[in-house]
């Protein structure tokens, strides 16, 4: 079962054209992907406060449907794939259950220097059996 997490589009997230900036799904992707590790118990600030990261490496995106302002909208974060150092996730932008994107994630966990750190034994257990 996927996590879920909600947010209503701000007016300030439209161009010109009134409907949500393709630049802005990103942050919203981040967003989702931040309380997905909350809710798994790998609160983001407590991972960078111990000196690791997990960061983006590749990121693909399929615009299926305009968002507006006003919408509310549901993202959708399900982990694909959990390796030692790195994994997948799919994201999915829903507004009332229709898909408005989808993307697919590949991440890594860096240690405070910045290098590939294998994910402990407990992260690896949590993220693959979600």
């Amino acid at each position: 079962m996927p996590h879920e997490t909600l947010i209503k589009v701000r007016t300030y997230e439209c161009d010109e054209y009134a409907h949500v900036n393709n630049a802005v799904y990103l942050n919203y992707l981040e967003h989702a992907r931040v309380e997905f590790l909350d809710h798994v118990g790998f609160p983001y600030r407590e991972l960078r406060q111990k000196g690791y990261g997990v960061v983006v490496t590749n990121i693909s995106i399929d615009y299926h449907r305009e968002l507006l302002a006003g919408d509310e909208i549901t993202i959708a974060t399900t982990p694909l794939e959990v390796g030692r150092v790195s994994g997948v996730f799919e994201q999915r932008i829903l507004r009332q259950g229709v898909l408005i994107a989808r993307a697919t994630v590949r991440w890594a966990f860096l240690n405070q220097h910045g290098r590939p750190q294998r994910l402990g034994d407990e992260l690896v257990r949590i993220l693959s059996a979600v």
